[in-house]
């Protein structure tokens, strides 16, 4: 068990990103991910809005319980760890998105909602296949990387049931506060990486991850850099609602065909 949480830091060697057992790991939880989604959102799709809103509750509370688990075994084998783990990464903003959806009301949870279904399977994908920095630091079955799929899963799995349930609202008009809620997380996180010295939303680097492709475009410009990820996010959000209302504009079509 000292093994497994890594007290003392781990003794094994890690497999390394890509490895079949980081591969075999993730795609396992993916395809869980994947298929609890799509059964509870088909089943819930008609229900009544409460009853929906359960398995949103169910995933608040375990995404935030299993990363305060993590904080807290972390910060008693080392005291200054909480620095490394602050929720600054774009993946971490779904610790509270996630309980605002289930728990908020009005243009708050219609945002949230949106906000979550925006990024929340883009952060599953990342923070698993793409999280080549933890596997390559850590054994693939550790205390580190199981918690880290679990909650990186449980985020695309909400983005998912959210969008199957029909929970999304996806108004342009809402466009602005996603705008809004990414550009305030991208500025504490780069203030809290000069303060703390660290790597928050890949500002400052790759770091390993598919960011290094974009850090490497850019020469690693101190400016431009962080400017191109922030830049890469907004396009993002852009082309994920126009390809909603795309998508949305062709169903009643091939309905009546």
């Amino acid at each position: 068990m000292k093994e497994f949480f890594g007290i003392g830091g781990y003794q094994r060697t890690p497999e390394g990103a890509f490895s079949w057992q980081h591969l075999l790991f993730v795609t396992s939880l993916m395809i869980l991910m994947v298929v609890l989604a799509v059964f509870l959102g088909k089943r819930n799709k008609n229900e009544l809005a409460q009853k929906k809103n359960r398995v949103l509750i169910w995933s608040a509370i375990l995404i935030d319980g299993f990363e305060l688990m993590k904080i807290i075994i972390s910060c008693v084998d080392d005291p200054s760890a909480w620095t490394m783990m602050l929720p600054l990464f774009l993946c971490s903003i779904q610790l509270i998105a996630i309980p605002l959806a289930a728990f908020s009301g009005g243009r708050v949870r219609e945002a949230a909602l949106d906000f979550v279904s925006v990024f929340g399977l883009l952060g599953a994908v990342l923070g698993t296949f793409g999280a080549t920095q933890n596997y390559n630091a850590y054994p693939v079955l550790s205390f580190t990387n199981m918690v880290s799929g679990i909650t990186h899963s449980i985020s695309g799995f909400a983005a998912l049931y959210i969008m199957i349930s029909g929970m999304a609202s996806m108004k342009r008009t809402n466009m602005w506060i996603t705008f809004a809620i990414l550009l305030i997380f991208c500025v504490a996180a780069y203030v809290a990486n000069i303060l703390v010295d660290y790597n928050y939303m890949f500002l400052m680097s790759g770091d390993g991850t598919p960011y290094d492709i974009l850090f490497n475009l850019v020469g690693g410009h101190e400016v431009l850099y962080p400017l191109s990820v922030v830049a890469l996010f907004l396009v993002y959000i852009c082309l994920f609602y126009g390809i909603w209302h795309l998508v949305e504009k062709k169903e009643p079509q091939s309905a009546a065909v």
